[in-house]
């Protein structure tokens, strides 16, 4: 409905009915928190190469719409504070994931946790941090220990249950599509909350729901709400 990872993008979740949203946490060059999904600029963005060699200036002067329509012309890639204003006026709750590149998990979760911790009142939803990379969810767990988390994996790794102890998780989640029901519960049994993305299809979501899964991340939050 919108580009993703845009202030435009949150502004529809909530007006669809969204009260959380999911947003990927990234380093420029120059250490700025940025809100971007892809390790280079080109797919949505009018800019081109690695977000990680790229100056916060030039990232932030890139238009982060076009792509996607003309309405969106001039929306521009969000920093880790814009976006946590946005949430905060709109209401929303977030899970943050740190998207970290080689050799930078533990620096992406130093500069951008703090950020968030100074900003984000305590009366307001409490954040899941999540990430693919062990070592930021480890760097979270020092430096947000209050805060929930998450790991991240396209299929079930087979320590999954030594890495929740060590880690301290929250939530394992799971790419919906390499996810089985015996998993599903085995997880819960544990006692880990069980998240699936992504999710755009009711049949699915329904299904999932039906396995116990707790949540689900989807690109079509109105569609979803009018049907669960």
């Amino acid at each position: 409905m919108a580009p993703e990872n845009t202030l435009a993008s949150f502004r529809r979740a909530a007006a669809d009915g969204a009260t959380w949203v999911e947003f990927d946490a990234a380093l420029t060059l120059d250490r700025r928190v940025v809100i971007f999904h892809d390790d280079d600029l080109d797919r949505t963005s009018d800019g081109s190469g690695p977000l990680a060699g790229t100056l916060f200036e030039a990232v932030n002067a890139l238009d982060a719409g076009s792509w996607f329509g003309p309405a969106f012309k001039g929306e521009m890639i969000p920093t880790l504070e814009e976006a946590l204003d946005a949430f905060a006026s709109l209401g929303l709750g977030f899970n943050m994931e740190l998207k970290t590149d080689p050799g930078r998990e533990v620096e992406l979760a130093a500069t951008a946790l703090p950020i968030a911790l100074e900003s984000w009142s305590a009366d307001r939803p409490t954040p899941l941090i999540s990430s693919f990379s062990r070592q930021a969810v480890a760097a979270a767990q020092d430096i947000a220990p209050q805060w929930p988390r998450g790991l991240i994996f396209d299929r079930l790794p087979e320590d999954w249950a030594e890495l929740g102890k060590t880690l301290g998780l929250t939530t394992l989640n799971a790419n919906h599509k390499n996810l089985t029901r015996e998993q599903v519960m085995e997880m819960r049994g544990a006692g880990y909350a069980v998240m699936a993305y992504t999710v755009n299809e009711t049949a699915r979501a329904e299904t999932l729901f039906g396995w116990g899964v707790d949540a689900i991340f989807t690109d079509v939050p109105g569609e979803m709400l009018r049907v669960f």
